[in-house]
């Protein structure tokens, strides 16, 4: 019988896990002396995240450059490197980042002076250093993104739509193809050849560069989307793991993101959408997977954290709201995420708030190992039971984990009345501050 409660109780707490929960903020970083974009106003842009010499490091983009950051301890981060920009100054919108082989490479979308630059990176946290700053090969560019297992770089809206170039000598790029079968590619995810590209008004394509390794080899369109729900200026977009979801996101307001089922790229098949539920103006931006969890930087709603490992039913499980203000217009708010650091910390960046580090609640796990721990009486209860938590909010599910009741409590409120429940099983959580302090089981006779 008690493993047969366990069980019920595991799948509760799981179905309860689904509310959106706040996670913690760990560290947070602005700098009031530098200028905002003329656009819009934004002084910060992408983050990026290393692990160098076993340490944890934040980057992010501001108007005057690259900052570094080593975010080991994260209450205590520093900044420990800076690198101006080529362009710099209100002009400033984008920076781009990733890294390869020691060696982080950044772009700008902005300005005539703007140029490719390589940062050798293995001297952190003591130094970086500057290795390659040239726009011999492009002056901008909007995204970048590195297939590190065949040593290529995508540079999308550069010199064409999208160039590629080979990093087999990491610090001298070699351009091997412009692909220019759209007008206009944002952005690009690469797995081991295999071009997942977001073409703005184009839509959706997915190519094979595996025979291309220098000028003149072609790559194979492996597929393409174009007509899906809340199709608009289709933007960027992550993988999984095991390369059978593809999460999408479409740079309009009030358009949902996708998840399309990629397993079968002659039938790229839209599976579900999803939006953080915040405004009919909501928009979000450049979406990362780890495991299945899915990381959106939301602009104005900050960042939101989906579990899709059902992916025709994605649930907003985490949230942070790095831009508090109260309005979704124009482009403001949380812009880039990084969720691969050992640690777990996440790194955000907001166009308006800076570097943020934060972590995800633990909570449900604390709950899943409490092993029962009751904290109320008697147990099982006839007509009320007393409860002992500091708590304000309690709220109690049926056997099937539906919710059946919620109260509000009052600094002085310690018992719960059976009212008009019959006999049976019930669980129960306790909360303050909307976080969970406490939860049982609770048996009516």
């Amino acid at each position: 019988m008690q493993k047969i409660l366990h069980i019920l109780f595991t799948t509760f707490i799981i179905n309860c896990a689904n509310a959106q929960q706040t996670a913690k903020l760990l560290y947070n970083w602005q700098d009031t002396s530098l200028v905002g974009s003329f656009a819009y106003n934004n002084t910060y842009n992408e983050c990026w995240g290393l692990v160098v010499n076993n340490r944890e490091f934040g980057i992010i983009g501001t108007t005057a450059g690259t900052h570094f950051f080593d975010v080991t301890d994260p209450a205590n981060s520093t900044q420990v490197a800076f690198v101006e920009g080529g362009y710099t100054g209100g002009g400033v919108i984008h920076r781009d980042y990733h890294d390869f082989a020691g060696y982080l490479y950044m772009v700008c979308d902005e300005g005539s002076s703007s140029t490719l630059q390589i940062v050798d990176i293995t001297d952190l946290p003591n130094s970086v250093n500057v290795v390659y700053d040239s726009n011999v090969l492009f002056t901008k560019s909007h995204n970048i993104f590195i297939d590190t297992a065949t040593a290529k770089l995508y540079a999308c809206a550069s010199n064409s739509a999208m160039d590629v170039y080979s990093l087999n000598s990491p610090t001298n790029p070699t351009l091997i193809y412009s692909y220019n079968d759209v007008g206009h590619v944002h952005d690009a995810f690469v797995r081991n050849d295999s071009a997942y590209l977001n073409c703005g008004n184009s839509g959706f394509r997915i190519l094979d560069f595996s025979n291309v390794n220098q000028l003149g080899d072609q790559p194979t369109l492996l597929g393409s989307l174009t007509s899906y729900p809340d199709a608009g200026y289709n933007h960027s977009g992550w993988l999984n793991d095991n390369g059978t979801i593809y999460v999408m996101q479409d740079e309009n307001h009030g358009y949902d993101v996708k998840i399309i089922d990629v397993s079968d790229l002659s039938n790229l098949t839209v599976l579900s959408t999803f939006n953080s539920g915040v405004d009919p103006n909501s928009m979000a931006h450049n979406g990362i997977i780890k495991g299945n969890l899915a990381f959106i930087p939301y602009y104005h709603d900050g960042l939101r954290v989906f579990d899709i490992s059902d992916p025709s039913n994605p649930i907003q499980t985490w949230k942070y709201d790095t831009y508090t203000a109260n309005d979704h217009i124009s482009f403001k708010g949380a812009w880039g995420v990084y969720p691969y650091l050992p640690s777990g910390n996440i790194i955000v960046s907001d166009m308006q708030t800076g570097l943020y580090i934060i972590e995800l609640s633990t909570e449900t796990e604390n709950i899943l190992n409490s092993n029962f721990q009751d904290n109320i009486y008697p147990n099982p209860a006839t007509k009320k039971f007393t409860f002992t938590s500091d708590a304000d909010n309690f709220i109690l599910f049926n056997s099937l984990g539906v919710k059946i009741r919620e109260e509000q409590l009052n600094n002085n409120q310690k018992t719960i009345f059976r009212d008009n429940l019959i006999n049976g099983l019930y669980f129960y959580l306790f909360k303050k501050d909307e976080k969970i302090i406490s939860s049982g089981k609770i048996i009516f006779k």
